[in-house]
């Protein structure tokens, strides 16, 4: 994996919690932070914004369920292909996070 060789050690473990979440579930940036133990949620959104291309960064979220500014067509063409669950709200689909929120702990994690 050459591309984790150039990657700033923090930036490596994000990633590898997002490669982790498996499809149809999702995490919050701050949700990353805490599992990881370090960090919090604007430097795990950094991360994401930086070098998430090559995750599946539809899986890491705004704690609000609100789809990615800018990403919410190719976000939300995941989310269906995935089947993660979604509630409809006056602004658009979000994904329902009492359904689609993963504790990183439900047999995806070794």
């Amino acid at each position: 994996m050459g591309r984790m060789d150039e990657l700033p050690e923090y930036a490596e473990r994000v990633l590898e919690v997002a490669e982790r979440i498996p499809p149809g579930r999702v995490m919050t940036y701050g949700d990353v932070a805490e599992w990881l133990g370090e960090g919090g949620p604007r430097q795990v959104g950094r991360v994401m914004a930086l070098y998430g291309g090559a995750v599946p960064w539809w899986r890491v979220v705004r704690a609000d369920g609100v789809p990615l500014p800018g990403h919410e067509l190719r976000a939300l063409a995941h989310y269906r292909a995935e089947a993660t669950p979604l509630r409809e709200a006056s602004a658009g689909p979000r994904i329902d996070m009492r359904r689609a929120r993963w504790d990183g702990h439900d047999g995806a994690h070794t």
